[in-house]
């Protein structure tokens, strides 16, 4: 028979096709063919090889691509526009060969030497999507490439396309793009200002003489953010979201129009030896204008003091009154040992990272840490959590101990110093999983209570609010730690599994998608789809996002994940995946 020879599999589809081939040919059809044949040789050709690509169909004008990599694809289609645009620079306009390229993630037919399909049809219209001399690609392939390439894509929105039923959702990028801000949450409109003063710490430069110090400055920046977010009066972007900016030289004003504050402070971190230098400066977002710059030259065992210096700038400026406890609190810090603080900052770094081994290296530090200044109640807490999501995660051989380890390092944290939100914050976790939820609310609320901008202890009591089956109150936590921190996926995925629990299939399944440009690996956001999609009868799109999961994550368990998520109703969990059985799934 003759489909005995068809076999399907699922690829990255690139479609590239001249702008204006009609024109040209009409204009000049000799040197149009001649100089075009010279571009697909000298420039495409040699792209697609080095990105491990294979090309299975040309037309004349343009070319279809397969990729085994979603991200190869992007990177080729990126670096095709790049050459393209360079190569254009010796040719006069009238003559020059303007791609528009477009990628996509989809299931291909193959027969012989030819692929067709949906996955192949999608990109060529696509493709058509994309500005002349740029690259459009699919919601599919946005969701696999964020954050694992230096590219800032567009939200291009849906758009109705030719024989196709659905409506397309792209993502556009331009060479013409110098800036790589993050990436804008589809259909999310820029937040407003608060009422109350607001501010955004982006990452101060290293200007050290030596990259390797760049941990350094971040950890400098890091630590006057947590200093400003503890002052009730002020509102605080959360560390996760202005590092987002990291590498770049983005417009302060749309800074602060993405991140919906008015002031933004910028600025330099030096360190030579055992002494600091920083330089800061803030700058009214919505003007543009400065507002101040100040140097501060210390000690680095005066760190401490040189961060209450900063804040201390910022809260004058901007008429901020502190409370008669945010003063008791900043008058008890004293001197630090450089090489723990520098122990402390390098651990946080791993932490970021968020993988077994980075959880390793950090616990390592952290207790190296406490052995030179048992005084670091942040470093007993940090060591609680690493405990905490090695054992969510069954990291590094974590038994069910792990949970009573990181219960007590939370209780010394607090013992150690009851001013640090971290301490409450990291048991308000650990006797969340120990399924002890009325405590561990008292404990998320006093993290709140000692930092009001702390976006992470807004998402912990959102998430007890959820376990114990109160998901509105949780939805509106899940919402200010968001508005506090734009660019934490993990609020975002809560939001959707919230809504999922309610019924609120729609606006779940946006929760959910938005997570996955944020946090394009995630085999849990995957799962949660998958019984959203087995819910609402859209089996097929339930199959493939459980076979994703299983993709991204072999080992994965439901019944690992029903003895772990902390329910109040132990049937909760059994009622989200009946979508699943719904959909032919067992688990």
């Amino acid at each position: 028979m003759a489909n005995e020879t068809i076999r399907r599999r699922l690829a990255a589809i690139l479609a590239a096709d001249v702008v204006g081939y009609s024109r040209l040919m009409e204009r000049d059809e000799k040197s149009t063919h001649t100089l075009l044949m010279a571009r697909w040789k000298e420039v495409l050709e040699p792209l697609v090889e080095t990105h491990q690509g294979r090309v299975f169909k040309r037309t004349g004008d343009g070319m279809l691509v397969e990729f085994g990599s979603a991200v190869n694809a992007v990177e080729c289609a990126a670096a095709l526009q790049q050459a393209m645009a360079a190569a254009n620079r010796a040719t006069p306009d009238e003559r020059a060969i303007l791609l528009r390229v477009g990628v996509n993630l989809g299931d291909i037919m193959v027969e012989d030497s030819d692929l067709y399909g949906d996955g192949v049809n999608v990109a060529a219209r696509i493709e058509a999507l994309a500005d002349p001399g740029g690259v459009a690609i699919s919601d599919g392939i946005h969701e696999y490439v964020h954050g694992r390439i230096g590219l800032g894509f567009v939200d291009g929105g849906y758009h109705a396309v030719k024989n196709i039923e659905r409506q397309v959702h792209i993502w556009t990028w331009s060479p013409d793009d110098r800036t790589s801000a993050p990436v804008e949450i589809a259909g999310k409109a820029p937040p407003q200002l608060p009422k109350k003063p607001s501010i955004a710490v982006l990452p101060f430069d290293n200007m050290s003489g030596d990259p390797e110090q760049g941990y350094f400055a971040d950890g400098i920046t890091e630590d006057i953010i947590t200093d400003l977010s503890k002052v009730s009066g002020l509102f605080v972007i959360a560390r996760n979201s202005s590092f987002a900016y990291k590498g770049t030289t983005p417009d302060i004003r749309k800074v602060s129009r993405d991140l919906g504050v008015r002031y933004v402070l910028e600025g330099s971190v030096r360190r030579a030896a055992d002494r600091i230098r920083i330089n800061a400066q803030m700058i009214d977002g919505t003007t543009g204008g400065h507002l101040w710059a100040e140097r501060y030259d210390r000690g680095l065992e005066d760190i401490f003091a040189v961060q209450d210096e900063v804040t201390r700038t910022i809260v004058n400026a901007l008429r901020v009154k502190l409370t008669a406890g945010e003063e008791e609190r900043r008058e008890v810090r004293g001197k630090v040992d450089p090489e723990a603080y520098d122990l402390l900052v390098r651990a946080r770094q791993a932490i970021v990272q968020f993988n077994a081994q980075s959880s390793l290296e950090a616990r390592g530090m952290l207790q190296r840490a406490i052995a030179i200044d048992p005084a670091l109640a942040a470093a007993y807490a940090s060591l609680a959590i690493i405990a905490l999501t090695d054992f969510i995660n069954r990291w590094n051989d974590a038994t069910p101990e792990y949970l009573t380890q990181a219960l007590e390092l939370a209780r010394k944290a607090i013992d150690t110093d009851d001013t640090e939100p971290l301490g409450p914050h990291a048991l308000s976790l650990a006797l969340s999983w120990m399924r002890r939820l009325d405590e561990a609310e008292d404990a998320a609320q006093r993290a709140i209570e000692l930092d009001p901008n702390l976006a992470s202890a807004q998402t912990a009591l959102g998430t007890i609010r959820d376990f114990q089956g109160r998901h509105e109150e949780a939805l509106e936590l899940y919402a200010r730690a968001h508005r506090l921190d734009p660019q934490f996926d993990l609020s975002l995925h809560f939001q959707g599994r919230a809504l999922l629990s309610l019924g609120r299939f729609d606006e779940a399944e946006i929760a959910f998608k938005r997570r996955l440009t944020l946090s394009p690996r995630s085999d849990m956001t995957r799962f949660y789809l998958a019984c959203l999609y087995g819910r609402i009868g859209r089996h097929e799109e339930a199959r493939r996002y459980w076979r994703e999961v299983l993709e991204v994550n072999p080992s994965f368990s439901f019944d690992h994940l029903r003895r772990a998520l902390p329910y109040r109703d132990p049937n909760l969990l059994d009622r989200l995946v009946d979508g699943l059985r719904e959909a032919g799934i067992s688990l």
